[in-house]
């Protein structure tokens, strides 16, 4: 009789079958990549791999150790889980050990407890090489004695025990001391899933061949889940489309429900099971939240589901996520079993999302619920309709514009500017219009006492109109821009510096007035403030606009290099591609035109001119038509060639540009045909008269826009309508006009504005 069936008659045929390695079972995918790192992991004293059920916790040890070189004799003990006894735990692996060669005399192990482990710490000791013990299926509880016993039966071998433990959830084994020490290596639930490569091969052993996207599909769909594959490809060897299948596979699929059902969520305790279901609707979950979804009762159950579910994995700062097929079952499960309490879960998840800044995510939780006229009240409250329309990298979930229901509260301001931005993000302009129309006359109505709502929803209404209208009438984008300025003051600062994006838009439009206006410092000081702004908010356009208008500061100014370095800048990647919708198009092709002549080149002028005037063309804008003119008669000057006296004042005051502006722009124009043309004698130009003075106080775009109308003898509210305004607002404006011009009356105004020449 040989030695191993000499152990085997002595330990038993039942503790044998739980002590010897299993065969490599036919249908293996090998895996070296993990292999090799267990292989590299029994070299040190402890080797944990945890992962849920059907991960592959087994079938990858046995790879290893039936391909590998253990550093020494192997023994395999299969554990009973958490109903693990000291008295068969030990017996299993005492008799493993024999099994595995390893001399341990009968009153080595005749003792119990402390005295069996001391007595196999001092006779592995004496064996004198490494020796290998994988216990699977190892769970223990915290600090019992089978768990205390194997820590110090690893402790007290000086490093020749070297344990390889396969789990569902981590062993009690002190594994924070060990990483302290670099003397644990751990293979998680993300190392045992399937890449792509693994994925084909287990396809393959079915018969199934896809392409490399539906194997990629499959794979992100299951989370690499081994068990998931498996009855995945199962059930796709019976279909006559494997594409079509894996596109709407889930965990709601039978074979995978039925097998995570019965294998995990009857196996739970009543608060444990209540926990899962309640927290299913969560992406993602920490103590605090599962506490508020599944009560106070219920959320003391969450450390020990982290601690003993390996479905959740953590994604820091004590966030966890559920495995994707898992939580798919948990949902269907809660719908079945409880379909009143889904959009209440929803609710209370979004209330709680919300409280903490999480606005996205309470979005989503109230869209799930159906619920999208509180979502539409904390949007606006939140100052996040910016979101909505696409103008900052923060993005609220794409089903608001996908999925926006006809049935939003019409009575409700905030559902109503809800629908107005997600139809200019549709591009659906003549919806965007009524719906900012009905939200100007619901603000109106709005009462008096509610002061900060009534501020967020103007902000809204103000921040979608400069949206839009930015690339289709500048004045009117102005005098948006100037309501959002007149309601920030009543705003929390806090919360506005959390919305970059609003400031970027509003600086953006507002420097752009101010230097089609002449005030260039003005200018300079908002599009700097709106440049910096763009890049926290992560807006690209927005950051290219203020780039190519401050490109036209400095060509106005004469510094043409500066002008195209800020040029070159705006076409560089990674900011967006331009469209025949941007404003600033013609201004980036009317820059670039006076680069080129600065540097001699009046035929690539030419060319950028011409690009200019088709972007003028689509979107026009006077003042950039007056310096397109001007640009081109410079370039005919410099065409001429010869020695010449030129009087560049008439080239200069030809254009119909504001007083600030021509003063600038003489001298710069001077100094440039002076650089291009040595030979020509310029005239500078004469100083020109003064224009007429504004009143002490100017008065703002919106003002403007106000003042134009009254002078059409509009009503005020036809005056509102036409600016989507509310009465109030437009009464609002028409105060402050009267005292800017010092007058009292409508006809009044309207005289003493065109004796200043503002009409």
């Amino acid at each position: 009789m040989d030695a191993w069936s000499q152990h085997a008659r002595d330990i038993g045929p039942e503790t044998t079958a739980a002590c010897t390695v299993a065969a490599l079972p036919a249908w293996l995918v090998p895996r070296p990549r993990l292999t090799d790192r267990l292989a590299r992991g029994v070299l040190g004293p402890l080797t944990v791999v945890v992962g849920p059920v059907g991960a592959g916790k087994t079938t990858l040890a046995l790879e290893w150790a039936h391909t590998a070189r253990p550093p020494g004799p192997l023994a395999w003990v299969s554990c009973d889980g958490p109903a693990e006894q000291p008295g068969v735990f030990w017996p299993r692996v005492t008799g493993a050990l024999r099994l595995a060669g390893v001399d341990l005399p009968e009153s080595a192990t005749a003792g119990e407890g402390p005295l069996l482990v001391a007595a196999l710490a001092t006779r592995l000791n004496a064996h004198g090489e490494p020796v290998v013990l994988v216990l699977d299926g190892f769970q223990p509880a915290p600090n019992s004695p089978i768990a205390e016993g194997v820590t110090s039966l690893l402790r007290h071998t000086s490093g020749l025990l070297r344990l390889v433990v396969l789990a569902r959830r981590d062993p009690p084994l002190h594994l924070h001391r060990g990483r302290l020490t670099s003397d644990v290596t751990e293979l998680r639930t993300a190392d045992l899933a399937f890449d792509d490569r693994e994925t084909a091969e287990l396809l393959a052993q079915h018969g199934i061949d896809v392409t490399k996207q539906t194997v990629s599909a499959l794979r992100r769909r299951t989370d690499g889940w081994a068990a998931g594959l498996r009855l995945a490809a199962m059930s796709m060897e019976k279909r006559t489309d494997p594409d079509r299948f894996v596109a709407h596979f889930a965990g709601d699929d039978e074979a995978i429900a039925s097998y995570l059902v019965e294998e995990v969520l009857d196996l739970q305790p009543a608060g444990m099971r209540r926990l899962l279901l309640a927290t299913s609707v969560l992406e993602r979950v920490n103590a605090e939240l599962a506490a508020e979804l599944s009560g106070a009762d219920a959320g003391r159950h969450f450390a020990a589901l982290v601690r003993e579910n390996s479905f959740l994995q953590p994604v820091g700062q004590g966030w966890y996520r559920c495995h994707q097929m898992f939580a798919d079952v948990l949902r269907m499960c809660l719908r079945h079993e409880t379909p009143g309490l889904v959009a209440p879960l929803h609710r209370r998840a979004a209330g709680w999302l919300g409280a903490h800044g999480l606005l996205a995510d309470a979005v989503r939780h109230l869209l799930a619920a159906g619920d999208w006229d509180r979502a539409a009240r904390l949007i606006v409250h939140h100052l996040a309709i910016g979101q909505v329309l696409g103008l900052t990298t923060a993005r609220l979930p794409v089903e608001l514009t996908r999925q926006l229901p006809e049935g939003l509260c019409a009575d409700v301001p905030e559902s109503v500017l809800l629908a107005a931005a997600v139809a200019r993000a549709r591009h659906d302009d003549r919806a965007c219009a009524r719906d900012l129309e009905r939200a100007a006359l619901l603000l109106d109505a709005l009462p008096p006492e509610d002061d900060d709502r009534g501020a967020r929803c103007r902000l809204a209404h103000a921040v979608i109109r400069m949206e839009w209208l930015r690339s289709r009438g500048r004045s009117e984008a102005e005098a948006a821009a100037a309501d959002a300025e007149s309601v920030r003051p009543l705003l929390p600062g806090a919360a506005l510096l959390r919305c970059p994006e609003i400031s970027a838009l509003t600086l953006t439009i507002r420097g752009s007035g101010e230097l089609r206006a002449g005030s260039l410092k003005a200018a300079e000081t908002s599009l700097t403030g709106g440049l910096k702004a763009a890049g926290t908010a992560g807006n690209g356009t927005l950051r290219r606009d203020c780039l190519v208008e401050l490109a036209l500061l400095e060509a106005l100014r004469g510094r043409f290099r500066a002008a195209d370095e800020l040029t070159t800048l705006a076409a560089q990647p990674p900011l967006p591609a331009w469209t025949t919708t941007e404003p600033t198009r013609a201004t980036l092709h009317l820059v670039r035109a006076w680069v080129e002549l600065a540097r001699g080149a009046p035929g690539r002028a030419r060319h950028e001119l011409a690009r200019a005037e088709a972007a003028l063309s689509a979107l026009p804008d006077a003042f950039l038509a007056e310096v397109g003119a001007l640009v081109a008669r410079l370039t005919t000057v410099v065409e001429r060639g010869g020695p010449a006296t030129e009087p560049i004042g008439a080239v200069v005051t030809a254009a119909r540009l504001p007083g600030p502006v021509l003063r600038l722009v003489g001298p710069a124009c001077a100094a440039l045909l002076a650089s291009v043309r040595p030979g020509l004698a310029v005239v500078e130009p004469e100083q020109h008269a003064e224009v007429p003075q504004n009143p002490a106080e100017r008065l703002s775009a919106r003002e403007h826009d106000v003042l134009d109308r009254l002078a059409q003898m509009m009503t005020t509210e036809e005056i509102a309508k036409e600016l989507y305004l509310s009465v109030n607002t437009v009464k609002t404006h028409l105060k402050s006009v009267y005292r800017k011009l010092a007058v009292s009356r409508r006809s009044a105004a309207v005289r003493r504005a065109r004796e200043l020449q503002l009409l």
